[in-house]
């Protein structure tokens, strides 16, 4: 056997480089490492100390785990130096347990405190920096009556204490805690890589909870460090097949990798031998059992079992306008990509730099055409493809080389018309792209639930080429941005899902200056603007878009009061599950989040301002200073902890204090672009055609006949799409609200309605739809405290400040009644117009129509692969 200390080939290789993290996959040489292990012990210790079987016994195990598919062993003790050689002789590697006595209160005094950071750092230097380890687990499953009586935070705080500990031995090391769902809640987001035992016993529930665990790692990779089954109480042959499916389900949704438990029933615990539990998956004498086999087969199929499936053609779409800087990496990645089956289609948007003599340099399909747009660029090349499906991608990023083979898999365990996947900042960009990407703004996932999304950013978007026509495929307004937005709204409105893959990964530069980034927000505030224009019912009445899942990613601004997580433990601590639930920030907490806020500020400064007429008025000004103090102290906060894990641990202060002023900027930036493009809190109504129906503003009550008889839920559902295609925003009433539909145009106008139907036999309704004007509270505060301040102001003589805020209130009392007569006539119209017919063109003809029309040169190399 080669000694550790010889310098042997084996060594050399392994010293070159140790296992490392981008993203969510681990790497070792620059190539990536999928975890294919098994635990191995404990057992009973040995004269030397050693809880581990005779050096020859080790040797047979390891050689015949090598012969079976297997990398990687995880000990629960500190291993001697030559299991980590015998291991390093047949290539694997090693996770180390770094065991010390979590299953009692083990933090109640400094002294044992101490002695256990002392014994992990001593655990952790006894292994020498040895080649053959993977990592180190500072922890395993720490009982959640333990963490439960100590508090989360606590237990946080001593687990990092520990992560540094052993950092401070070995820092290149990679480090982990095996955590368990009865602790899920622990925030361990400092630690390297994520590690969790599960014990789910159909394919359903395992792949759905790895969804949520893959959620709550985020760009981070996820190990489940124990999967299994009991051969005594299952029999072995059940155990084989539930391997085989644990195995497959695991690689599928995106995991780094997992640990069969166990790799012998030969188990020692608690002072004794543990004979009842045979998890193994050979027997005490190292017999073959049926599991051996299963996992050896499984082990030879995964990362991508496929199971002789035909694998779908997939045309990857890259539109570019002048991005010859960045479109040679994207080309090498997509030439590295393990996909068999797929073609790459560049579409060259009217460049006037050197793009096109790049990209004839690669096998790929290059088709040039007149600057359009970034939507109609996304069209040209969907009408082009060959696929069935459509993965899009931008030019300044390029994909993990399983990119594709992840969103074919989505697609293929799916009815799902699209699927997305994570868009990570690659770690080399620069610090000024690095702020960037943790400032808002950035391209971020929306999700409703674990495995469902409400938007996927169009860096990194695939969708069925079938469901892309039939939707009418993307909106040519959109030329730069907003295009991804709209895309997914509309097939979800015709009745699709969107899914979204964790490990679908691509690498995305941001902006790497103050301009570019700065351009880049105003531009997504003229989308929002365009957005809010065609679909005005997903925006409230300041103009801003209320997303129905939640928003995953790194840069958000957070509210100041942010309210504590309460952690859900099940009655007297019970629950097998134990999670995290965050209270949604009220409406009130989520205003100073808006850009419209800025504008807020600016209106308390003129209100201030008219102190120096009437000084009653001065103490407006600490108001208006508090109003900035908020957008300054969300920018701090967030800037030191809402970013990634990565920035977080630099601790660079200069960071902080870039991404402080990003938070500042970026709201101002969108502002702009809202308010430049029409998305205002106020808006422009066309009097001339409104005014006429201003005796409307009185309660109405509309009827109308119907020989048919159809549900009310239906005809409500067809008053809310004719008010969706007058440009209306729509809110449906809710469990406890006396009226079915409202109307609103801007913050001053609010109409409602509330439909009955009189059921008169044979199928004969009269529907009567009562409408009426509802005053915002924001109105009605408005007047009465500008009233009050103007009347004061007269009777002190301060004629003009009461002048100028009478002439306010007037204005204000105008906005609403010109825009409550617009959502009046709005609902007036909706509701005469149901006896209207109205038919829609074929989109698919029309969308064909469009691309034809333009002037497309295409130069192809090679159209697939």
């Amino acid at each position: 056997m080669a000694n550790y200390m010889l310098t042997n080939e084996t060594y050399r290789k392994n010293l070159e480089g140790r296992v490392s993290i981008k993203g969510k996959f681990l790497y070792v040489n620059k190539q990536k490492l999928y975890i294919k292990g098994v635990t191995y012990g404990t057992f009973a210790p040995t004269v030397d100390g050693f809880q581990y079987p005779q050096k020859l016994t080790i040797e047979k195990d390891f050689s015949l785990m090598a012969q079976n598919g297997i990398t990687c062993v995880r000990t629960y003790t500190v291993p001697p130096k030559y299991l980590l050689d015998i291991a390093l002789q047949y290539n694997l590697k090693v996770m180390v347990g770094l065991p010390w006595e979590q299953h009692i209160t083990f933090l109640d005094t400094e002294e044992r405190k101490k002695d256990i950071v002392k014994r992990v750092k001593e655990g952790a230097a006894a292994c020498g920096q040895h080649p053959a380890i993977l990592c180190f687990a500072i922890g395993n499953e720490i009982p959640a009556p333990i963490v439960r009586w100590y508090g989360k935070q606590k237990i946080e705080d001593f687990l990092k204490q520990l992560y540094k500990a052993v950092k401070a031995t070995d820092p290149e090391c990679l480090v982990t805690y095996v955590n368990f769902p009865t602790t899920e809640y622990l925030d361990l987001s400092f630690l390297d890589f994520d590690c969790f035992n599960v014990y789910l016993e159909t394919p359903e529930k395992l792949g759905s909870y790895i969804s949520r665990l893959h959620n709550l790692s985020g760009d981070r990779p996820l190990v489940l460090a124990e999967i299994g089954l009991d051969s005594i109480r299952n029999g072995e042959a059940l155990q084989a097949e539930t391997l085989k499916w644990q195995i497959k389900t695991v690689f599928a949704k995106g995991c780094a990798g997992m640990f069969v438990f166990a790799w012998t029933d030969e188990w020692w615990r608690g002072g004794s031998s543990i004979d009842d539990w045979d998890f193994g998956i050979v027997d005490r004498e190292r017999r073959s059992k049926p599991a051996l086999s299963a996992v050896r087969e499984t082990m030879a199929e995964v990362p991508f079992s496929n199971e002789n499936m035909p694998l779908p053609l997939i045309s990857v779409v890259v539109c570019s306008f002048n991005g010859a800087s960045t479109i040679k990496e994207c080309m090498e990645g997509l030439q590295k990509l393990n996909y068999p089956a797929y073609e790459v289609i560049v579409v060259n948007d009217g460049s006037t730099d050197n793009l096109a003599e790049i990209v004839k340099e690669y096998p790929v399909k290059l088709i040039n055409t007149v600057n359009c747009g970034l939507s109609s660029a996304r069209n040209t090349g969907s009408h082009q493809a060959n696929g069935e499906i459509i993965a899009y991608i931008d030019d300044d990023a390029y994909p993990d080389p399983h990119w594709l083979n992840y969103l074919a898999y989505a697609f293929l365990d799916s009815n799902h018309a699209g699927i997305g996947g994570p868009n990570i900042a690659p770690a080399d960009d620069g610090p000024i792209a690095k702020c960037v990407a943790n400032a808002p703004g950035g391209p971020v996932h929306v999700l409703i639930t674990d495995e469902i999304a409400e938007h996927i950013p169009g860096c990194n978007m695939a969708f069925k080429k079938d469901v892309l026509l039939a939707v009418g495929g993307f909106d040519n307004i959109y030329r730069a941005a907003g295009d991804d937005v709209d895309i997914c709204w509309k097939i979800q409105k015709a009745g699709f899902t969107i899914g979204f893959h964790p490990s679908a990964v691509v690498w995305h530069h941001r902006r790497n200056s103050f301009k570019a980034y700065w351009k880049q927000q105003k531009g997504y505030g003229k989308a929002e603007a365009l957005l809010e224009d065609k679909w005005p019912e997903k925006y409230n009445q300041f103009g801003h878009v209320a997303w129905s899942g939640r928003i995953y990613g790194n840069g958000f601004t957070m509210p100041i009061n942010l309210k504590k997580g309460k952690v859900f433990y099940g009655s007297w601590g019970s629950a097998l599950f134990q999670s995290v639930y965050q209270p949604a920030h009220g409406f009130l907490n989520a205003i100073p989040l808006m850009p419209e806020w800025y504008l807020f500020s600016a209106l308390l400064a003129f209100f201030a301002s008219l102190g120096f007429l009437w000084a009653p008025l001065l103490w407006i000004w600490p108001i208006f200073v508090l109003s900035i103090i908020i957008v300054f102290v969300q920018a701090i906060i967030s800037a030191s902890e809402n970013v990634s894990d990565q920035l977080a641990q630099s601790r660079n202060y200069k960071h902080t204090a870039l991404i402080t002023l990003l938070h500042l900027l970026q709201p101002m930036a969108r502002l702009y672009g809202r308010l430049k493009h029409g998305l205002r809190p106020w808006r422009e109504i066309n009097i001339v055609s409104n005014m006429k129906f201003a005796f409307i503003l009185n309660p109405q009550i509309l009827t109308l006949w119907s020989e048919e008889w159809i549900a009310a839920e239906v005809w409500l559902e067809r008053i809310e799409k004719e008010l969706i295609n007058l440009k209306t925003r729509v809110q449906r009433g809710n469990n406890f609200d006396r009226w079915d539909l409202q109307a609103r145009n801007s913050m001053f106008s609010t109409s409602r309605g509330l439909l009955v139907i009189e059921e008169h036999g044979a199928g004969k309704q009269l529907l009567r739809f009562k409408i009426w004007p509802s005053i915002p509270k924001i109105v009605i505060v408005a007047v009465v405290t500008l009233t009050i301040i103007a009347v004061f102001a007269a009777i002190n003589h301060a004629v003009t400040v009461s002048v100028i805020l009478s002439i306010i209130v007037l204005l204000i009392a105008a906005e609403y009644f010109k825009d409550s007569a617009s959502t009046m006539y709005d609902l007036y119209t909706a509701f005469t117009g149901l006896e209207k017919s109205e038919t829609q063109s074929d989109s698919i003809l029309q969308f064909a129509e469009d691309i034809d029309e333009k002037n497309l040169v295409v130069e192809e190399n090679v159209t697939s692969k």
